[in-house]
């Protein structure tokens, strides 16, 4: 681990975001607040960052003029999405500040690097396998045996470029996914939740943890999140234990969410890693004393950050497609929402559109305040 010094920036800087969807505007809505200046590289006009930014370069992210451009208007330049060139991100760090590296993309950008960095970091992952022909797709099943899921080594994400190989029938099928591209066979974990904890550093190298939350999923898509999740303390220890190391070993500036599984009332895995805020954060916002994204800009901008403190437990529930329609309409009928719409362009099922968040004392209530929402789900 190499003890990155990092820079002081503050208001009016420029930062700048690439990505301009929702986890950018809601970075950017936080930055604005500060009084920072927001710029945004993103393909879609007038995208969700975008809207809420001083300024936006509409081009895609692999465009190396556009995003040179970017980061010539910029004071620190940060991400919001996994799948960002990284030799296009080395050119600009020549000229602004990139507090959270390349090496953070590469490891997280990659299934197989990830898996590997954890486990030589000490962290339990499932058992997993490379694969790229044939002969590594037997050995692979050989290795980690059924069930088991096959996925690409990168892009892919709510459960696209992923194939369940349940027996010796689905190994034929296998063939469509890693004749494309490289891929990882991992075992199918049993467990009895899905959880993540969103983690950063702050100037001084300091590990900041938030609350271990509760994460329910439909179709792949994260559906619900309950904050704090309703674990073992043994659970919540091991979880902010492993964030801890794992910060310190990327030598992490910005947040990281960090997805487990959890096996039983002592034990955790890792499933994998974010460089980036997290959807499963988004409670922050209303829920703790400051929001991931106000953590993720103070972490890159050389800032201190304060102890997290969650005072009510708290429920978000994502809008997805016409959900985001449906909420609209009950909105009237439930002043306890936080509602948030992300101002996409297009509503498509299964789009993540908006959320909505509340607070309270009994989680059962709050479940089933959101409970009204039956579109998407």
């Amino acid at each position: 681990m190499s003890s990155n010094l990092i820079k002081t920036i503050l208001p009016p800087a420029t930062i700048g975001i690439v990505g301009g969807g929702q986890l950018g505007q809601m970075m950017a809505l936080i930055a604005k607040s500060m009084g920072y200046r927001v710029g945004i590289l993103d393909p879609t006009p007038n995208a969700p960052a975008g809207q809420v930014a001083d300024f936006q370069i509409v081009a895609d992210y692999d465009d190396v003029t556009s995003l040179m451009k970017l980061a010539d208007k910029s004071d620190v330049l940060t991400y919001e999405f996994e799948n960002v060139d990284e030799q296009a991100l080395l050119k600009a760090k020549q000229v602004t500040e990139l507090p959270q590296g390349v090496n953070l993309l590469h490891i997280t950008g990659e299934r197989l690097n990830e898996k590997n960095f954890l486990k030589d970091a000490g962290i339990p992952v499932t058992n997993f396998a490379a694969v790229s022909d044939e002969a590594s797709m037997r050995a692979a099943v050989a290795k980690v045996g059924y069930p088991a899921i096959l996925k690409t080594v990168s892009g892919g994400y709510d459960g696209h470029g992923q194939l369940d190989i349940n027996g010796p029938e689905d190994v034929d099928k296998a063939a469509a996914l890693y004749t494309k591209t490289q891929c990882i066979l991992e075992a199918r974990q049993k467990f009895i939740a899905e959880a993540s904890v969103m983690v950063t550093r702050d100037l001084n190298g300091k590990v900041i943890t938030f609350p271990l939350v509760e994460n329910r999923h439909k179709n792949h898509i994260l559906h619900t999140t309950i904050a704090p999740g309703q674990f073992s303390k043994t659970i919540h220890q091991k979880a902010h234990d492993y964030a801890e190391i794992i910060a310190k070993q990327l030598d992490l500036y910005g947040v990281l969410g960090i997805e487990l599984f959890v096996i039983d009332e002592t034990d955790l895995m890792v499933n994998e890693l974010a460089p980036r805020p997290h959807n499963s954060g988004h409670y922050t916002i209303e829920a703790c004393n400051i929001s991931q994204f106000e953590a993720h800009i103070r972490s890159i901008c050389g800032l201190p950050i304060p102890p997290i403190t969650q005072e009510k437990p708290a429920v978000m529930r994502n809008l997805l497609g016409t959900d985001l329609t449906l909420a609209r309409n009950l909105l009237k009928e439930h002043p306890e929402w936080h509602f948030h719409d992300y101002g996409k362009a297009e509503i498509r099922p299964q789009r993540k559109m908006g959320h909505v968040t509340v607070l309270g004392d009994d989680i059962d209530q709050l479940l089933k305040s959101t409970d009204m929402l039956k579109g998407e789900n």
